[in-house]
């Protein structure tokens, strides 16, 4: 029997194609990069890459893109033993248009329905999920039914155990956007730690007021709070302390990963028991990494590279923010 997992992710998955071309919209580009993504998706191999034993919960079609994913997870380390075939669905991917430094519109190839939104309680495993660490939960996966279940009764199979909830707000992905406040209200009622930019604070407590959204996430019952700024930076609060930190210079080639890589980090920091502050400025750092990338899953961070950043960072002469920094805090691949 294999050990219990540090992380397990449960939620989209995607092909990402990607153009070669900046500046231009998706009908004048020309060619593509094809890479793994999906934000559960991007969370578990960013852990992996700190030697993490990961895994994501979710779905492909019986397709060649479902076969890419599963031969992908397994390249970068992440178990492929909780990804389900959904028979008549085909396996979705995501285009995106990529104007530096803050501007990327993605266009999610999902419908009717994508398999990871069709997991049902027969899709879970309860012993991986009740044995994780860390069990990171998505907002876009509380969508849609029956997935939407599936989260929650993950969530129940392992009380008083962390549960990470990425707040991960996808307006496309609801039938009804008003909807999403009450679920993630549900969702809340489990998490102990809650991820989100300002937009996604707004939809889980009605405020996007960072220092307010903070404090009402932890009365919520979440013992960490963390609200990403974009060019402000981040805020991260417990009850005894908080921590903020300015952004980490990049000059931005794709935000849509920095949220992700952010995740990976953040697993990572408690789960090594890491001060608050420590887990935080890796965790920025990280998401500094990847917006200076192209790619999500594949340009994910190692953690030398992201101390090699922060110490060139500590040593600059000018410690401000000259260069463009990723305002897609929150993006997804």
């Amino acid at each position: 029997m294999s050990p219990p997992h540090d992380v397990v992710t449960l939620g989209r998955v995607g092909v990402d194609l990607y153009p070669l071309q900046s500046g231009v919209g998706l009908a004048q580009v020309s060619t593509f990069a094809k890479y793994l993504g999906g934000t559960a998706t991007n969370v578990a191999v960013a852990a992996a890459r700190y030697g993490r034993h990961t895994a994501v919960l979710t779905g492909v079609g019986a397709d060649p893109f479902g076969d890419y994913v599963r031969e992908a997870l397994r390249g970068f380390g992440v178990d492929d033993a909780l990804v389900v075939t959904v028979p008549d669905h085909q396996t979705p991917v995501v285009f995106c248009e990529i104007f530096p430094p803050d501007r990327f519109p993605l266009y999610f190839y999902r419908r009717p329905k994508a398999p990871d939104q069709c997991l049902t309680g027969d899709h879970l495993d309860r012993t991986a999920v009740s044995g994780a660490r860390i069990l990171w939960i998505t907002g876009s996966a509380l969508a849609v039914e029956p997935t939407r279940s599936t989260l929650l009764t993950a969530c129940a199979v392992r009380p008083g155990r962390d549960v990470v909830f990425d707040l991960d707000f996808r307006p496309v992905f609801w039938s009804d956007p008003a909807e999403a406040g009450p679920w993630y209200a549900r969702a809340l009622e489990h998490a102990t730690v809650a991820v989100g930019n300002v937009d996604e604070v707004e939809v889980a407590v009605g405020t996007r007021d960072p220092d307010r959204a903070a404090d009402l996430l932890l009365a919520r019952g979440v013992r960490l709070a963390v609200v990403k700024l974009g060019p402000d930076g981040v805020l991260a609060r417990t009850a005894d302390a908080e921590v903020r930190l300015r952004p980490v210079p990049v000059r931005v080639v794709n935000g849509l990963g920095a949220g992700d890589a952010f995740g990976g980090a953040l697993c990572h920091g408690l789960l090594a028991g890491w001060p608050l502050r420590r887990v935080l400025e890796v965790a920025n750092a990280a998401g500094a990494l990847v917006a200076g990338r192209h790619a999500c899953a594949d340009d994910m961070p190692t953690l030398a590279e992201v101390d090699d950043l922060l110490a060139r960072h500590a040593a600059a002469d000018d410690p401000r923010c000259p260069l463009p920094v990723p305002t897609a805090e929150g993006g997804h691949g």
